[in-house]
């Protein structure tokens, strides 16, 4: 009783003194349940729809590819708005949009998969256009003191949901025994987020800036311009190159990771909610240790251990699909915690290290330019995955096989972010 009596003056307390680090809180978590309820579905939906291997490597490959076309042109339009609060509401009334026609793509029939395929892709697409203006909204509404301490609230609160949502969705779809029932589960998640999504733009409403910024205009010499800045910005270009990198080896593994899961390790859906909710409440229980030591130490060099953490998972699921069935898909849960120890400093701290290298006045077209290269490699590299994977025999040897490759272009990641860091070091602009 003192716990309900005692938290809700703590939450009006925080909520007066630090309105706008509140209005992100309660922004986090309408966006992180939305996302999260239908994210951790794609795969099995898709699965459940009669998506082969090759088709489920295009969930990934195919809403990033239509993230391309869409990126740098709305990226240039963002730069030339007086009011990005509105384009953030607009697009996630399209991510609302895309995920209704999720929701109805199993009365598509026998092009099911291809309609659902192109709804994720519609709905991928508004949700990268949200993130780039979402994060040129926020400088102008935070200032840059507080930056760290309201991204490490609302990534806290991303986390706790993080944590929650894919366990109840996995123990409501292994409650259900007929493929039928799990597929009218997986429509209403998607219809769930819907409502949450439409809370979370009445939310975002209420946001005011504290300092405008003049647009630009639309024009082909703004282009060339704003293309000549970004080619001439050298922290900018040094930061993307070894980012890309990195993201490249993040990427490689992605369908590999559920194929290994599902066909490998024999994981059922609770088992498979449990991955994602140990690695986000690891990174829960961590994030303030990670927070203090970006005070300490800046954003950059903390954010090699993220990188390090995550070249274990490829080792990790080596060993994990070694053992026998029994042992292999609970010690592989518990591996995957440890590695994700310091995940958080990815999520906490990529967009900060990003907003140092980018011009103002560019902001939102450099961050669609970055976006779109991410995307190229979410599009891409999961394929490659795949496709490495019968390239080596489509066996657990292969499989194996694979994943060492990954775990090495990883460990090289890491070692190109820690020479940069040296560098910015050397150059004293961090």
């Amino acid at each position: 009783m003192f716990l309900f009596k005692y938290l809700p003056g703590r939450v009006i307390k925080f909520a007066k003194t630090n309105p706008i680090a509140a209005r992100y809180v309660i922004d986090g978590f309408f966006i992180a349940l939305a996302t999260q309820i239908a994210i951790n579905n794609y795969y099995l939906f898709a699965m459940r729809l009669g998506a082969n291997d090759y088709q489920l490597s295009l969930v990934q490959f195919l809403p990033q590819m239509f993230t391309l076309f869409v990126l740098i042109p709305g990226g240039l339009y963002m730069d030339s708005l007086h009011n990005k609060k509105r384009i953030v509401i607009i697009t996630m009334a399209a991510i609302m949009l895309g995920y209704l026609l999720c929701s109805i793509s199993p009365f598509a029939g026998s092009y099911s998969i291809a309609f659902f395929l192109g709804s994720l892709s519609f709905a991928g697409g508004a949700m990268a256009l949200y993130n780039i203006a979402w994060q040129s909204f926020f400088p102008t509404v935070v200032d840059i003191t507080k930056r760290n301490y309201v991204l490490t609230l609302r990534t806290q609160i991303f986390l706790l949901i993080s944590t929650i949502a894919p366990l109840l969705t996995g123990i409501i779809l292994a409650c259900i025994a007929n493929l039928k029932g799990k597929i009218i589960a997986h429509q209403l998640f998607f219809i769930a987020s819907i409502l949450i999504l439409l809370l979370a733009i009445l939310n975002f409403k209420k946001f005011r800036r504290s300092r405008l910024i003049v647009p630009k205009r639309i024009t082909l010499s703004e282009i060339k311009s704003s293309w000549s800045a970004l080619i001439h910005n050298k922290p900018f270009l040094l930061f993307t190159a070894v980012t890309l990198f990195f993201h490249m080896t993040w990427h490689f593994d992605w369908t590999l990771y559920f194929i290994s899961q599902v066909s490998y390790l024999k994981m059922n859906e609770f088992q498979l909610g449990l991955v994602p909710l140990g690695g986000a409440a690891i990174q829960l229980l961590t994030l303030k240790f990670w927070s203090r030591k970006n005070e300490q130490h800046g954003v950059v060099l903390p954010f090699t251990f993220g990188i390090l953490g995550l070249s274990l998972c490829p080792a990790f699921m080596i060993v994990a699909v070694s053992l026998p069935s029994s042992i292999g898909p609970h010690l592989f849960i518990i591996l995957h915690i440890i590695a994700h120890i310091p995940f958080c400093t990815i999520t906490l701290n990529l967009f900060q290290c990003l907003l140092q290298v980018v011009d103002e006045e560019n902001r939102s077209f450099s961050m669609s330019v970055f976006a779109c290269l991410l995307c190229l490699s979410n599009a891409v590299m999961p394929v490659a995955g795949v496709a490495l994977y019968h390239a080596l025999g489509a066996d657990i040897n292969g499989l194996r096989l694979a994943f060492g490759i990954i775990f090495i272009l990883r460990i090289i990641a890491a070692g190109l972010w820690l020479l940069r860091w040296r560098l910015l070091i050397r150059n004293t602009t961090v």
